[in-house]
């Protein structure tokens, strides 16, 4: 049977399901629809699946708005929020979020729904890939449930494991040439996979020999990530404490052509990935009964950098006799998005909150709308918000302090322009980036200097 889907897929005659429409999914299903695929993407949620059905895209995603629009108008590209049947042969790729496991919460829990959700209108000679990150060992569990429907596993029906890596709004690297691990159930399911990546990232797909290797591949990706993030930001206060500035520090280094990476300090590493991803280690050397200390410890250092910024904050604030109001700036947890899953700037608001200052909020990728959403991602309910649209002269003069958590490229020359025109008291910048004027009358401090 899955020769025959190879044929089929040889010839563009399938339909390729992708299920969840983040920002794994969207970008991918947009892309094998405009290399002719018929794809429908699929989404649990409603109003996610209504706003597509407008052609209405999320700011982070207008880039692709000239692909997508054609794709409508030409019926490559459709949307539900369920599987369909189809006669034809049938490529599910799974690109739903993974949460932390707890004791009420499974990690695979939206992975198995989604699964589940194919195998609905599933038939002999289809195909399943993983894209999502996984604790180890779901992609073998998804295969007992897929062959407790009747099917078998590499025989008449496929099962792969490819984990996504994508780093939105990187220029140098993305979907197209990024290269993917991959783990096939057998060898004409690679066959398949490689015809359809060829539309993706030509094909750069290096297989590996089990699926549990693909799923510790991706979670110690990220756990790289943290670990080093951890690092420089524990750097960083050192390099407070000594008086010098860290970023100085990490460019100097960086000078040494090889055994180096630079990495530079910030409110903490957010996001859907990074602080999951190494749990899933974690967990998975718990079971073994020995804990990943430096995992661990990444992941408790990460925890604590936003408390210690505020604590800075409330010194500052008293050695400069100021009045404990505050604007957190920036509260995507990663530059030029709207994605403020996790995002530090929210731990950073919770804390400031509890200490009794009066705080309001800026991103100019926040809608109002979706407050209750953001609030509830970060842990955050039953705070108000004060969220300014923008900030004009008359917006920040209320404020002694602009706290600067995340930079994004349309608040970059304004918030320049504020620290050179002296428009507030004191700035304080996460990311270390603004440079130091002389003639300023806004006081600027900056984490690790």
């Amino acid at each position: 049977m899955l020769k025959q889907t190879l044929e089929k897929v040889n010839s563009k005659n399938f339909e390729i399901e992708v299920v969840g429409l983040g920002y794994v999914g969207f970008p991918l299903a947009v892309r094998l629809a405009k290399s002719g695929f018929r794809v429908r993407g699929i989404d649990v949620n409603p109003e996610r699946i209504k706003r597509l059905e407008a052609n209405q895209l999320m700011d982070s995603e207008t880039n692709l708005k000239d692909s997508f629009l054609k794709c409508r108008k030409n019926g490559n590209l459709s949307f539900s929020g369920k599987s369909q049947k189809s006669e034809l042969p049938k490529i599910g790729i799974v690109c739903v979020p993974t949460p932390i496991p707890n004791n009420d919460v499974k990690s695979n829990i939206f992975v198995k729904s989604a699964i589940e959700n194919i195998l609905g209108t599933s038939k002999k000679g289809d195909l399943i890939i993983i894209e999502s990150s996984v604790e180890v060992g779901t992609t073998d569990e998804m295969g007992n449930i897929i062959e407790s429907k009747g099917f078998e596993i590499g025989q008449d029906f496929g099962l792969c494991c490819c984990p996504e890596r994508i780093d939105p709004q990187n220029k140098k690297w993305d979907l197209e040439n990024i290269p993917r691990i991959i783990y096939c159930s057998d060898d004409v399911s690679f066959q398949i996979s490689k015809k359809i990546y060829e539309h993706v990232n030509n094909s750069k797909l290096i297989r590996i020999s089990s699926a549990k290797v693909a799923e510790v591949v991706k979670s110690f990706e990220n756990t790289f990530r943290l670990v080093n993030i951890s690092l420089v930001n524990e750097l960083a206060i050192l390099c407070e404490k000594l008086g010098i500035n860290v970023k100085e520090v990490i460019d100097a280094a960086s000078t040494k052509p090889f055994g180096f990476m630079p990495f530079y300090p910030g409110a903490g590493a957010g996001g859907h990935c990074i602080p999951k991803d190494p749990t899933f280690l974690l967990e998975s050397s718990q079971k073994f009964g020995f804990n990943f200390k430096t995992i661990d410890d990444a992941l408790k250092i990460n925890k604590t950098i936003p408390t210690y910024i505020v604590e800075n904050l409330e010194k500052y604030f008293s050695k400069f006799n100021l009045e404990k109001s505050i604007i957190v700036c920036g509260l995507s947890y990663k530059a030029d998005m709207e994605d403020m899953r996790d995002s530090p700037g929210f731990k950073i608001l919770n804390e400031l909150i509890q200490r009794k200052f009066t705080v309001a909020v800026y991103d100019p990728f926040f809608k109002e709308e979706f407050v209750g959403k953001y609030l509830s991602e970060n842990n955050c309910e039953g705070i108000k918000l004060s969220v300014l649209k923008n900030l004009d002269d008359s917006s920040i003069s209320k404020f002694s302090c602009l706290c600067i958590v995340q930079y994004h490229t349309k608040t970059q020359p304004r918030l320049n322009e504020i620290y050179k025109n002296s428009k507030i008291p004191f700035i304080y910048d996460c990311q270390n980036k603004l440079e130091k004027i002389n003639n300023s009358k806004t006081i600027l401090k900056s984490f690790g200097n």
